[in-house]
């Protein structure tokens, strides 16, 4: 009887391993994939014009990377990811742009949309770029693939969240502000201190002492209270959110008093407070 259950024993082992060696076998192993081949409907120089937003711009395709594993060619979700940088850079700048995109073998850019792309570069110039795909299974990083490169010139337009001073002037006014009066209103204020600093056509700072748990506004004529800058109160917070053009609540100051930088930028319509 003991000879017998040795033997079942040594059955049922060798068996458990025949099992674990079949599944071992039949791990599903990546094997990578075809470069995709990525084209564009225009060659460029592209010039933006706001114009035109509405209008297609350029249209990118590229091929299926077929990517293949041990057990054949994967019937998973594909990735893929457009980048643009400069030209030279390499993909890896500060400026880079990626935009994902499932699935799909193709995007099209209308004027817009394809300007927005541009965020990050000065308007009204010609710039160098290149464009890319990149392709993952699932995204995983590890399966990724790339594209050849396109190299196009393109001109991007200004185009602002936020309505540009006329004035092309702005200034600090409020409680939180050193040249306020008893009420904290005094208009005008002093200049050059509460004055903002143009830092590029779309942005402008101020570095200024400012009155913890006050209140300010800017606004783009000195002594006129007929146009401001300002917030919708319950969106931001004191260090920073979203800002308009002739908005209903003055910017919350910060709860402490102290030196501040406020920024605004009317490309994005974003303000920031930082000490």
């Amino acid at each position: 009887m003991k000879k017998i259950i040795n033997q079942l024993f040594f059955l049922l082992l060798a068996g458990v391993l025949i099992v674990s060696c079949k599944k071992d076998e039949n791990k599903n192993y990546f094997e990578g994939g075809t470069a995709p081949v990525l084209t564009s409907s225009s060659t460029g120089p592209l010039v933006l014009l706001q114009a035109d937003k509405a209008n297609t711009a350029v249209t990118f395709n590229w091929t299926n990377p077929d990517f293949k594993f041990t057990t054949g060619i994967s019937s998973q979700d594909v990735n893929y990811t457009l980048q643009v940088d400069t030209m030279g850079a390499n993909f890896s700048s500060g400026n880079l742009k990626e935009q994902t995109i499932p699935k799909n073998l193709s995007i099209t850019y209308n004027v817009g949309d394809l300007n927005q792309l541009f965020a990050s570069w000065q308007e009204n110039v010609d710039h160098n770029f290149e464009f890319r795909i990149k392709a993952t299974v699932n995204g995983t990083a590890t399966t990724a693939i790339y594209s050849n490169v396109v190299s196009m010139v393109v001109k991007p337009y200004l185009d602002v969240a936020v309505a540009l001073p006329l004035t092309d002037r702005l200034y600090l006014i409020g409680s939180a502000t050193p040249g306020g009066d008893a009420t904290g209103w005094n208009n005008p204020v002093p200049v050059p201190s509460q004055q903002l600093t143009k830092i590029s056509s779309t942005v402008w700072k101020i570095t200024i002492p400012l009155i913890g748990g006050k209140q300010f506004l800017v606004i783009p004529d000195n002594g006129s209270w007929s146009h401001k800058y300002a917030v919708n109160g319950s969106l931001v917070t004191w260090s920073g959110g979203e800002f308009g053009y002739d908005k209903n609540d003055n910017f919350p100051g910060p709860p402490t008093s102290g030196t501040y930088t406020i920024t605004l930028n009317f490309k994005t319509g974003k303000f920031s407070v930082t000490q």
